[in-house]
């Protein structure tokens, strides 16, 4: 029988469960391509899904998305089991940030951010980069530029949980560092964070946990400080 002292009580009470897998098998066509996958991200909590390219992690980051239907076990979405699709969740909370960066080039910043739900004050105050570049068509922008632009507007409605796939892709160290402050912070507002990130060492500097899929199943997981002392079985998911 598991002991579960009264701080762990408090933190679960803290810190809801906003997205969960249980036995999750995804796939496409009917093909899986993740198996027993079991994961969850608490309100205020950064983690990090990582491993090796065709490993199932936009799979299992799609599904508890929504955009993806499961092929066996469930996800949920603020502490509830939940089938709907990804419109309808993000109309509930969820913001969905993927390595396409979701702007439209010929609108300003300023008119992307008013298509967002949140306020463009709440925007610039995370990313006040962007405030000197309000007028310039979106699609003008540097792709890091682009990308914070894409963060901006989902942080800026207060999401629930976000679940960001890949934002680094291509972008420079600097960048990367700026895009993963900006969802640190999110999470320490109270989001449950979920991200991809190829840059494993500089995630894990983030995040407070991370789980390593490898050939559609997690194989290594634990919190940031374990993780950074196990480097060599990191190298080995990836090998």
């Amino acid at each position: 029988m598991s002991v579960v002292n009264k701080g762990q009580q408090d933190s679960q009470v803290c810190n809801p469960v906003r997205l969960a897998a249980r036995g999750l098998s995804a796939g496409y066509h009917g093909v899986p391509a993740v198996w027993d996958v079991d994961l969850e991200v608490r309100a205020g909590e950064v983690v990090l899904l990582a491993g090796p390219n065709g490993a199932g992690k936009t799979t299992t980051m799609m599904t508890l998305a929504g955009a993806i239907r499961p092929l066996s076990g469930t996800t949920s979405f603020d502490g509830a089991v939940t089938t709907l699709p990804m419109h309808k969740r993000v109309r509930l909370g969820l913001g969905v940030i993927t390595e396409r960066r979701s702007i439209f080039s010929r609108l300003t910043v300023a008119e992307n951010l008013r298509l967002g739900r949140g306020s463009t004050a709440i925007a610039l105050d995370h990313f006040p980069e962007l405030r000197m570049r309000l007028g310039v068509k979106a699609g003008s922008l540097s792709g890091g530029e682009q990308q914070m632009l894409s963060l901006a507007r989902v942080i800026a409605a207060k999401p629930t949980a976000v679940i960001a796939d890949e934002v680094s892709l291509g972008l420079a160290p600097i960048v990367v560092k700026r895009l993963l402050a900006a969802l640190r912070r999110a999470a320490d507002e109270g989001a449950a964070v979920l991200i991809v990130e190829q840059h494993v060492r500089v995630a894990l500097q983030t995040a407070d946990r991370a789980c390593f899929l490898n050939r559609g199943r997690i194989v290594l997981s634990g919190s940031a400080a374990e993780l950074k002392d196990k480097q060599r079985e990191i190298e080995e998911v990836y090998l």
